[in-house]
């Protein structure tokens, strides 16, 4: 019987963060390394203490001048040698030196050494006895920390260095290899990751730091170290002339903050400017020209002619982008973004990839649709897209999947056709057939499936939906309902007599049979792109499953029923001929005996195609 939670593999690394005056290092060594060590050091705010004897390299000794590390030679200590760190040490006298130094000062918390020689195993050893964390170059088994590859970016716009940083590591097993994976990371960010970075933390100080922030909320809910997983939990649905608390205010800029940080494209949120993140954090809609808009400039002609053409009759054109990937963009959609477009409004799930095809000269404006906020950014699109028409210019309104799954395109084309403007609808690849494939999912199979139903987990302005009963030989495909997994299952899972089996009661949201605990589920997220995640499971475990992933990755959607597990390992297409008796060995197969199974990525086949 395999362990009910992942077991862990060791040669990893605790990966962590040092900064600020707190921590002190020492280092022990006075080469070009030892250098090295202490810019970085510094770098994080820490303070350095440098310990050597002899040579000592001009960095460390100019930073010494300018008092920007402690410089200490090793004869001045107690109970030192002649020859420490030399060719023949007394490697007693030396540690005991170490050793008084550390007693000394015990606000020292990391110790690098950097120079070698016979005795630098016992000075570790003191290190160790003293129950500070000590790197030793060269020497792994001695060492309790490293240092990782890192690259610290440079922030285009202002010539100086970011905030942001990269470190690689493979734990000793490949230095070099380390710095090389490193480059390749740096060289395929965007460009504008580092003013990215800038700007999102200065929309931060601004979210934090408004006059009705309440004392103490720190970093509110979306900070890097809380336990959220997912920037969409349901809210209250906000809207712009109802009365907010403090506390509701602050919680509300935090969570909008968070959604601009996962959905906006880098190269948008590097543009931000102050005005925009005020607006995008009072949620007021301007009556023009959204600042928060990136707008095409606009030519003059060369000679400066006057000639008026007769006004062009705008147009509104209600587009699919697909689930994500740049290649099941249809025809009709990319040229609608490449050659058409005069102004691009999208939702904020349309990836970056997609995003990044539009020509710099068409203006793009990305939807604000944060928690609560939905239906104030749904009209805001509607009115802007309107408006733009009226002046002539070519619309594109662009959602991802297809605009008529879920995607609230019925009720654009009506309030479009009411202000004089009849859209054309172009079809995408839905992301309910789609991510299925990608995530090896057949929605129908001879002899598992022989029908499917698409449904939503979560209804307008948040209301329950009902939900599909249990049907063997049906799958089950729910969008938007990841965020309240624990609502959903319940629905499904919930008797005639409304119990639940631990899980929130669904009672009243379910139209028929309930489902087995071992149904087969699968959570797609971000379905088609590089990073998509798969976790799958059976009904009973999955919302532990999703939990033990880790930070979820909007969008996502759940596949319910045994199409999940038709086409896994060696496949199963028996399910409908040989019955309900089979399942519990069906589905220990299928998971290898544990409880669930996370899958990362898409097949290579797609940077080819």
């Amino acid at each position: 019987m395999s362990s009910p939670y992942p077991a862990p593999v060791g040669g990893a690394s605790l990966l962590l963060t040092f900064k600020g005056p707190r921590s002190t290092i020492l280092i022990i060594g006075g080469d070009a390394l030892a250098a090295s060590r202490a810019f970085v050091a510094l770098e994080a705010g820490m303070q350095v203490m440098i310990l050597t004897r002899g040579s000592v390299c001009d960095e460390l000794k100019w930073r010494a001048d300018q008092r920007q590390i402690k410089l200490t030679d090793w004869d001045t200590l107690p109970s030192t040698s002649t020859s420490p760190l030399a060719s023949a040490p007394d490697t007693k006298a030396d540690a005991e030196s170490l050793s008084a130094f550390l007693t000394e000062n015990p606000f020292i918390s990391l110790i690098c050494i950097t120079t070698h020689t016979t005795d630098t195993p016992a000075l570790a050893r003191i290190c160790h006895a003293h129950n500070i964390p000590v790197n030793v170059t060269d020497l792994p088994a001695l060492c309790d920390f490293s240092f990782a590859a890192t690259h610290r970016f440079a922030d285009l716009s202002t010539g100086g260095k970011s905030a942001l940083q990269v470190g690689v590591t493979t734990n000793g097993e490949g230095c070099r290899l380390a710095g090389r994976v490193r480059r390749e990371i740096v060289s395929v960010l965007p460009k504008e990751v580092a003013g990215a970075v800038r700007q999102v933390g200065k929309l931060r100080h601004l979210a934090k730091n408004t006059d009705d922030q309440i004392e103490g909320d720190g970093e509110g809910d979306e900070g890097e170290d809380s336990g959220v997983t997912t920037p969409n939990r349901p809210v209250p649905s906000w809207r712009n002339s109802a009365a907010e608390s403090k506390e509701e205010s602050s919680r509300r800029r935090m969570k909008w903050v968070a959604q601009v940080s996962e959905y906006w494209p880098i190269a948008r949120l590097a543009s931000m400017s102050e005005d925009e993140m005020k607006v995008i954090l009072s949620g007021d809609c301007p009556q023009t020209t959204p600042s928060y808009s990136i707008q095409a400039p606009i030519e003059s002609s060369l000679h400066k002619l006057t000639l008026s053409p007769p006004p062009r009759k705008g147009r509104i054109l209600l587009v699919g982008s697909g689930p994500g990937h740049p290649s099941l963009l249809t025809i009709a959609t990319h040229n609608a973004l490449t050659k058409h477009a005069d102004l691009v409004l999208s939702d904020k799930l349309v990836p970056a990839a997609v995003l990044a095809l539009i020509p710099e000269t068409v203006e793009v404006r990305i939807a604000r649709k944060f928690p609560g906020n939905a239906e104030g950014a749904q009209s805001e699109m509607m009115d802007a897209a309107v408006e733009a028409a009226r002046r002539g210019l070519t619309v594109v309104r662009l959602k991802q999947g297809d605009p008529v799954v879920y995607g609230r395109a019925g009720e654009e084309v009506l309030f479009f056709r009411a202000h004089g403007f009849e859209p054309l609808v172009v079809p995408g690849v839905s992301s309910a057939l789609a991510a299925p494939i990608f995530a090896g999912i057949p929605v129908t199979q001879r002899g598992v499936a022989e029908s499917v139903v698409v449904c939503t987990g979560v209804g307008r302005q948040g209301k329950e939906v009902k939900l599909p009963g249990y049907e063997r030989a049906r799958t089950v495909l729910i969008l938007m309902g990841v965020a309240r997994i624990a609502q959903v299952v319940g629905a499904m899972m919930c008797s005639d007599d409304g119990s639940g089996e631990g899980l929130q009661s669904g009672e009243g949201r379910r139209e028929g049979r309930p489902y087995p605990r071992n149904t087969p589920i699968a959570i797609i997220e971000r379905g088609s792109m590089p990073d998509q995640r798969v976790v799958a499971s059976t009904l009973g475990h999955i919302c532990e499953a999703l939990d033990s992933a880790g930070e979820q990755r909007p969008p996502g959607m759940m596949v319910v029923g045994w199409a999940v597990l038709a086409l896994q390992g060696t496949g199963d297409t028996s399910v409908l001929e040989e019955g309900e008796e089979g399942d519990e060995e069906r589905v220990r197969k299928w998971l290898g005996g544990g409880r669930w199974v996370v899958r990362e990525g898409i097949d290579q086949g797609w940077a080819e195609v």
